[in-house]
């Protein structure tokens, strides 16, 4: 067991039901020794594809707490759900008809409209982006605004949760940033050298060797690959 066998136990609650884990663990690992296997709501392991979005109580605390499975960790009498999934209202749309303004957002999300600027938004985002504030931007058209705040965005769903005017930030946020790209932004001169290479067939041998790769290779090369990013 390791630094997992040295840890004092603490008593959390798993889907309302208790379980006795070392301390030092994040709330995916507590998961996990508990005897559950993820089949969904676990991806990267190290806090960058927000796959594992979390919600949660702690001991003589009457608030409403979330954050990321594989980055938070355990405290005692913790109760906690998991949200492999939230959901929330998804625009279809081409954007090569859509024109880079705020009314093509407000076209596939007129719920932007009802934003209140409570802030819940952000303070409940495991990325402590200014959500608010790219939610204001968006309502005025602000897109290079837009995509520069909500760059880092995970698109766990937190927001889109605590959102008291039914907002769905996250996924203005995308296309916000699919219309500055598509239609604002200069291209990126690197971008169009890598599209070369991959149409020139410059990674089909390590693609290939992936492939042909046997599973005792690929579960070592993803250990090797996690090692490094996620927490203890």
């Amino acid at each position: 067991m390791g630094e997992e066998g040295k840890a004092r136990l603490i008593d959390i609650y798993i889907m309302g039901k208790k379980y006795r884990v070392p301390e030092t663990l994040t709330i995916l690992k507590a998961i996990e020794y508990a005897g559950y296997q993820f089949v969904r709501g676990c991806g990267c392991r190290g806090g960058i594809c927000g796959a594992c979005a979390t919600v949660y109580r702690t001991a003589g605390d009457y608030r409403l707490k979330s954050g990321l499975a594989c980055q938070t960790v355990v405290e005692p009498e913790m109760y906690l759900t998991q949200i492999p999934f939230y959901p929330a209202n998804k625009s279809a749309y081409d954007i090569e008809e859509l024109e880079p303004d705020a009314a093509s957002l407000i076209e596939h999300y007129p719920e932007l409209l009802r934003c209140m600027g409570c802030n819940a938004c952000s303070k409940v985002c495991p990325q402590d982006l200014e959500t608010m504030e790219y939610m204001s931007a968006a309502m005025k058209g602000e897109l290079e605004r837009v995509a520069e705040l909500s760059f880092e965005c995970l698109m766990c769903g937190l927001c889109a949760s605590r959102c008291p005017g039914e907002n769905v930030q996250y996924n203005i946020g995308i296309l916000a940033r699919r219309l500055y790209a598509r239609h604002l932004r200069p291209e990126a001169p690197d971008l169009g050298e890598r599209v070369k290479e991959i149409e020139h067939g410059e990674y089909e041998g390590e693609l290939e060797a992936l492939i042909k790769a046997g599973e005792e290779t690929l579960r070592r090369r993803y250990s090797e690959t996690q090692a490094d990013r996620e927490p203890d």
